[in-house]
C-alpha cells in the first residue's frame, strides 16, 4: 500500500485540536474527509503530534497511506481541492518506505510561540499571538529559559491530564527573542509533555514581566509539582512549526 508523507499548515482555532473526535470539528477530520473524496477512500492518518484546541502549524507532518499508488504533486494538489473551505494546506507530499511513520520515526519537534508586547491589541493577528500589554524583557527571558534545557522532570510544566508514561523529558533548544512588537519563544524536543510549552511560555511572561526571576523559574522546576506553575499561556500564539526525521 503506498505511503505518502505529508507536510501541513493549519490555523487551529476553527477545529477542537488535531485529533478526530466524535461530532466535534478536528483538523484530522478534515484531512481525512478530503483524503475521501479524492479517493473514495475512508482511511485514518497518522501525525507526528497531536496539537491542542486552537493550536496551529506551519510544519504538521502526517502519513497516509492510499490503495493506489500516484505522483505525490497528484496527492499534494488533489488534496488541496477538497480542502478548500477549510484554513488546511498540504505545502508538500513525498513517498516513503511502508516502514516510515510521522510518528514514531520523528526525532525532533519544534514549536514557536508569539506574543504581541505592545498596549494595543492584534487586529490582523487576533487569535493567532497572546497579548500582552505589560513590556517583556526577553533578555530576561532567554537567560531563564536556559535553565530548562536538558533533562529533567517536567512535572511543574505537565497537565494534569497529560497522558504520558514518564514526566522525563530532554528540552534541547528553548530561545527567547524580540522581533520587533513580538517576542518569540522557540522551544525543540523530541517529544513534549502535554500543554508543557505553554506552561513553560507562561512561566517565563513572569520572568518577562518582572514577577519572578530566574532562581523563581528553576525553584518552580525543581519543585516537580504542577501547582508551582507560573500561568498557562493561551493556545492563540502556539505553532508546530517542523517536525526533523534521521536522514
Amino acid at each position: 500500500m503506498p505511503r505518502y508523507r505529508l507536510t501541513i499548515e493549519y490555523d487551529g482555532r476553527p477545529y477542537r485540536g488535531f485529533q478526530a473526535q466524535a461530532l466535534l470539528p478536528s483538523v484530522q477530520g478534515a484531512i481525512e474527509a478530503a483524503v475521501l473524496g479524492f479517493t473514495g477512500e475512508t482511511i485514518r492518518i497518522q501525525a507526528a503530534g497531536r496539537t491542542d484546541t486552537g493550536v496551529h502549524a506551519t510544519g504538521q507532518v502526517i502519513h497516509v497511506d492510499l490503495a493506489k499508488a500516484w505522483p505525490a504533486d497528484v496527492v499534494r494538489d488533489a488534496l488541496n481541492a477538497h480542502l478548500r473551505p477549510e484554513p488546511i494546506a498540504v505545502l508538500e507530499a513525498w513517498d516513503v518506505p511502508d516502514d516510515w511513520h510521522a510518528r514514531f520515526s520523528a526525532t525532533e519537534r519544534r514549536y514557536l510561540y508569539r506574543i504581541l508586547n505592545r498596549p494595543a491589541p492584534p487586529a490582523l493577528d487576533k487569535g493567532r499571538v497572546w497579548h500582552v500589554r505589560k513590556p517583556l524583557d526577553a533578555r530576561a527571558m532567554h537567560d531563564a529559559a536556559q535553565a530548562l534545557t536538558g533533562h529533567h522532570d517536567f512535572t511543574t510544566f505537565r497537565d494534569m491530564q497529560c497522558q504520558a508514561k514518564s514526566p522525563m523529558k530532554t528540552l534541547d533548544v528553548a530561545e527567547v527573542r524580540r522581533e520587533g512588537e513580538e517576542v518569540h519563544v522557540t522551544f525543540a524536543s523530541r517529544s513534549f509533555l502535554h500543554r508543557q510549552v505553554r506552561s513553560m511560555v507562561g512561566t517565563l511572561a513572569e520572568v518577562g514581566i518582572g514577577r519572578w526571576t530566574r532562581a523563581d523559574l528553576v525553584a518552580s522546576l525543581e519543585a516537580r509539582d504542577r501547582t508551582a506553575c507560573g500561568p498557562v499561556a493561551p493556545a492563540d500564539g502556539l505553532y508546530l512549526t517542523g517536525v526533523g526525521y534521521a536522514g
